[in-house]
């Protein structure tokens, strides 16, 4: 056995300090993620910008937009900052955008029809 005192974990810090990754007394880096992008076009697509809805973290919760409109809990679309709803769960907004991305309309043509023009 071993007669010297068991010394504590290190933390991930101190290993990372001690491999020189960061330096002693700076403060933590912070990332989170506060912006979701959904749409049936992949990211290479052209028109993916036009047929994406965003879940954003706003102040009061979690909102589907797209840019323009904030959609309700039942697909409604509302104008303006007032009129967004605030979904407290991010996997509630994310269903939301997902249910309503495909038929996202824009100049009359839903995602879909832009997905199926483009993989033609």
């Amino acid at each position: 056995m071993n007669d010297s005192p068991a010394s504590p974990a290190m933390t991930m810090r101190q290993i990372r300090e001690g491999l020189g990754h960061i330096k002693p007394g700076e403060p933590k880096v912070l990332v989170a993620i506060t912006r979701y992008e959904v749409s049936v076009l992949p990211a290479d697509d052209i028109n993916r910008r036009y047929f994406a809805l965003f879940v954003e973290l706003t102040p009061h919760g979690w909102i589907v937009t797209d840019g323009h409109a904030g959609y309700d809990a039942d697909g409604t679309a509302h104008f303006g900052e007032m009129r967004r709803h605030h979904f407290a769960d991010v996997d509630d907004a994310l269903a939301i955008a997902r249910r309503l991305a495909p038929d996202l309309t824009v100049n009359g043509h839903t995602a879909t029809d832009a997905y199926r023009r483009t993989q033609a």
